[in-house]
């Protein structure tokens, strides 16, 4: 089962009632999980829907085109801070849409994740649309974040069916 990209985007439109943090160490000495989320800049509600979510279960998402110090168009100056932002980040999570999958930088990024953090801390949502669910092949190689049975998301290994809450699971 994926997430509907529907729900991600009544996410996106809703007010998140969860403590806000305004740095990555407000996060951290707060003892919130932290992540780079990667995703296609064309699924950008999605992304917000999708963090606004994982705020509510006490995760801190960064999300790069929100980053005022990056440059406005991509470059090696773009790569090096996202580079920063994955490493200091305890997860790399990777929003599968038909947009990301296409993308030039996802599968960079996805890659730059596996090298420095390792398979477990890079972790796959897979996504469905009215016609399709993306985040398959190659990606089933990793962890996913997904439904459980009482409609909570949460963190499910590769072939397995039984998942841990988002909200109780703790990146090593």
């Amino acid at each position: 089962m994926a997430i509907s990209q529907n729900l991600l985007r009544q996410k996106a439109r809703t007010v998140v009632k969860s403590a806000a943090t305004e740095t990555l160490n407000e996060a951290l000495l707060a003892g919130r999980q932290t992540a780079f989320l990667c995703h296609s800049h064309s699924d950008r509600d999605l992304a917000e829907g999708f963090a606004k979510y994982a705020k509510e279960l006490g995760w801190d998402v960064y999300i790069d085109w929100k980053d005022k110090s990056l440059p406005s168009k991509p470059n090696v100056e773009t790569a090096k801070a996202i580079q920063t932002e994955i490493k200091a980040r305890s997860a790399f999570l990777f929003l599968a849409t038909e947009n990301s999958m296409a993308s030039q930088w996802c599968p960079w990024e996805i890659g730059y994740a596996d090298g420095v953090k390792g398979r477990g801390a890079v972790i796959i949502i897979p996504t469905k649309d009215s016609t399709r669910t993306y985040g398959g092949e190659y990606l089933e190689l990793y962890p996913r974040i997904d439904n459980t049975d009482k409609g909570e998301l949460g963190r499910f290994d590769p072939g397995t069916s039984q998942g841990v809450t988002l909200k109780s699971f703790k990146v090593k």
